[in-house]
């Protein structure tokens, strides 16, 4: 039985005096093509919509699940915020230093400042505010799982939006991770705008685009 995640960590901050506690979580590490977005998630102290308990890492939920928890979350959340940091970016910052520039990005978009962040796995030195970095967030923090559902809904409507403009590599289907089908389409056809080039699979392929 997969675990759930709960407000075990928020409810400890809201009893000594945080009340708006940002989750944190990103998207699209692994990817060969694609940005890297993350996605910061307040919930209001003590939350118990009836959809809360549905709330997974986004990778243990079916698109459908996901797309409807998303919408749940953007209507009911304190406030939201997504950062997207595209592959030129990745290529340059390398994906840590990415993914660290999407949560800051994610952080700085919110309505409302938040008191306290919970992130999942990374540490932000560059943010002032007060702040616990959890392994395997995702799976223990409702706000960070809540982030992560936000973030892999953003970041997969991105790339169904890719796939319109470069079809022939599959993105609606793969999302950009490197699938059998993306990588003998990237040794066919060689890479597109949108690949990571740092990445080896994309810096062994030829440049399609001239």
């Amino acid at each position: 039985m997969s675990q759930s995640p709960t407000f075990t960590e928020e409810e400890r901050l809201w009893q000594q005096g945080y009340e708006f506690i940002a989750g944190i979580d990103e998207v699209g590490r692994g990817p060969l093509a694609g940005p890297v977005v993350a996605a910061a998630v307040i919930l209001s102290p003590g939350s118990k919509f009836p959809w809360l308990f549905q709330v997974r890492d986004s990778k243990k939920l079916t698109p459908r699940k996901r797309e409807f928890l998303s919408s749940c979350i953007q209507r009911e959340a304190v406030a939201m915020g997504i950062g997207v940091v595209p592959p030129e970016t990745i290529d340059t910052q390398g994906i840590v230093g990415a993914t660290r520039l999407a949560m800051c990005s994610a952080v700085e978009e919110l309505a409302r400042l938040p008191d306290f962040l919970l992130i999942d796995a990374v540490a932000l030195s560059g943010l002032d505010t007060p702040q616990k970095s959890i392994i395997r967030g995702d799976n223990l923090s409702l706000s960070i799982a809540a982030a992560s559902i936000v973030a892999k809904v953003y970041r997969d409507q991105l790339m169904m939006v890719y796939d319109g403009i470069y079809p022939e590599y599959g993105f609606a289907r793969n999302k950009g991770y490197p699938t059998a089908e993306h990588l003998a389409k990237l040794r066919h056809l060689g890479y597109c705008p949108i690949h990571r080039r740092s990445f080896a699979p994309v810096r062994r392929a030829r440049e399609r685009y001239v």
